[in-house]
């Protein structure tokens, strides 16, 4: 058998390479069912989401006839009779059909106080014939509600029946588009101020967590093991409490009558009882100590593996131990501290259950609000544009973050 250049015969090289098509196939199906885990949890909802917040085909699934009648319309009169009476028809039909309901709902997003409007006059028209709608409908949506004769109406009516629409992130920002097509702001500002809340509140709790859980675990990582160990017990104890039964017990201490302000009054230290619970500050106590062992255990595990001898030379060379923990021990932790506050800061972004709990209108943040919009105005669109803009912002704020510190500098121990 002749050798090849690369010192293998033909055979072995076969072999060789059979055996290294095996070691990978065999690796791809170790890690399949983890590509399918990733699949069906991670990148189908993240895509799904995204198609929704500019796919919404209710109101052009309901009154097709209608919006093919209003696509010449102008938009600055009202439209002409054709257009009147067909969308009296849809409105008939759809009232038989006990669909107007989910007009009145797209319709009344894009103008609100219309769902009543839509509701009363479909229940209306539903007890007229056809052939008087075919004749008089026009009239009839005109002295149903004065709304039918505004221009306004029918100009949400064609928003609304955009299938694919920006509408939901505009709204996300608190803008939205005119009638002459341009795009201005809203008169009520909400979402911005609350992706502003949302994200101040995350870097306090981040600061705080840091404050709390650097000098815990500076002291555990220079303490004895079996001191070390005791203590890890408490930074773990929140893991092993329900989150929930953690959130009830800060609404026991917080609340009027609570622990925190029984013992002020009793000790004279107040008057009467302070308005602890449904605030900001209630948000971010909970969630601060929910949080801290998220930033104690990245520390502590880069800490321990810190050689102490190395602020024992920068002080045995003149420094004093806060200059030698600042330009030495501070650097060295770096990465410890860098992956507890990331981790911190996005889970307290999207946080929330917490801030539903205690935090009342006030120490609300952007999660909440995207529940809202899925649990009780089932305005999934909308829900879904809001969650993007987040996904998008925590996207930003991780670059940003690599870009300055660098993930490679992140280490979980």
């Amino acid at each position: 058998m002749t050798a090849t250049s690369h010192g293998l015969a033909p055979a072995d090289a076969r072999n060789a390479a059979r055996e290294v098509r095996r070691q990978k196939l065999q690796a791809f199906f170790f890690v399949t069912p983890l590509l399918v885990f990733i699949v069906f949890a991670f990148v189908a909802p993240i895509t799904t989401m995204l198609y929704r917040s500019i796919h919404n085909p209710t109101v052009a699934n309901l009154i097709p006839d209608t919006l093919v009648a209003l696509q010449d319309w102008s938009g600055q009169e009202l439209p002409d009779d054709t257009v009147l009476i067909q969308f009296a028809t849809d409105m008939k039909r759809m009232a038989n059909e006990r669909t107007s309901g989910q007009l009145a709902d797209e319709i009344n997003r894009a103008l609100p106080g219309m769902s009543s409007v839509v509701k009363s006059t479909a229940r209306g028209l539903r007890r007229v014939d056809d052939a008087e709608i075919a004749t008089n409908g026009a009239t009839l949506l005109r002295e149903a509600n004065a709304r039918w004769a505004d221009p306004a109406t029918w100009n949400a009516i064609k928003v609304a029946g955009q299938a694919y629409s920006s509408s939901y992130y505009l709204t996300s920002v608190d803008l939205e588009r005119a009638a002459d097509g341009s795009i201005v702001q809203r008169d009520t500002q909400i979402y911005v101020k609350l992706y502003t809340k949302t994200l101040r509140m995350a870097l306090i709790i981040t600061v705080l967590t840091i404050l709390l859980g650097y000098p815990l675990a500076f002291y555990m990582a220079h303490a004895s093991d079996s001191r070390a160990n005791f203590l890890m017990i408490f930074v773990l104890l929140p893991f092993w409490t329900s989150l929930l039964v953690r959130t009830t017990a800060w609404i026991a201490l917080l609340q009027t009558n609570g622990v925190v302000n029984s013992t002020l009054l009793a000790l004279g230290i107040t008057d009467q009882p302070l308005e602890l619970l449904y605030t900001q500050f209630s948000t971010i106590l909970a969630m601060t100590h929910i949080l801290l062992p998220f930033m104690v255990l990245p520390l502590y595990a880069v800490m321990r593996g810190i050689d102490q001898s190395y602020m024992r030379a920068a002080m045995s060379m003149g420094s004093k131990p806060l200059g030698a923990w600042y330009r030495i021990y501070l650097p060295m932790s770096l990465p410890g501290l860098s992956a507890g506050a990331l981790l911190v800061f996005i889970i307290s972004v999207g946080y929330y259950i917490t801030p539903a709990l205690v935090g009342g209108t006030d120490g609300q943040m952007i999660s909440n609000i995207i529940a809202f919009h899925m649990q009780q105005s089932n305005n999934w669109e909308l829900a879904a544009a809001l969650g993007s803009l987040l996904l998008v912002l925590i996207l930003l704020l991780y670059w940003l973050f690599d870009r300055f510190v660098g993930t490679d500098n992140i280490k979980l121990g």
